[in-house]
């Protein structure tokens, strides 16, 4: 599903991989954003509470890629980092 479209800039971080290992390159202090398909999906607030298990900074994107596409922003498509 990333492949075929996300928010420019995002990573793809599925919330069942997300690890204190996976995040050790980025400074403590960095905000994620976690987001999914649409509003209908938990995985945004499965990952958004595991990464603050970790002790990070996080926010949920409400409305997920259907949300953002609704607000007339652009999706990226370029492959995961």
């Amino acid at each position: 599903m990333f492949a075929r479209g996300h928010v420019p800039g995002a990573i793809n971080l599925p919330h069942g991989k997300i690890v204190a290992s996976k995040l050790a390159g980025y400074p403590p202090d960095t905000l994620f954003v976690t987001y999914c398909a649409g509003p209908h999906c938990n995985g945004a607030t499965r990952g958004a509470i595991r990464l603050a298990q970790l002790g990070r900074p996080v926010k949920v994107m409400v409305g997920g890629v259907t949300g953002w596409v609704d607000e007339g922003f652009e999706l990226a498509t370029a492959a995961s980092v």
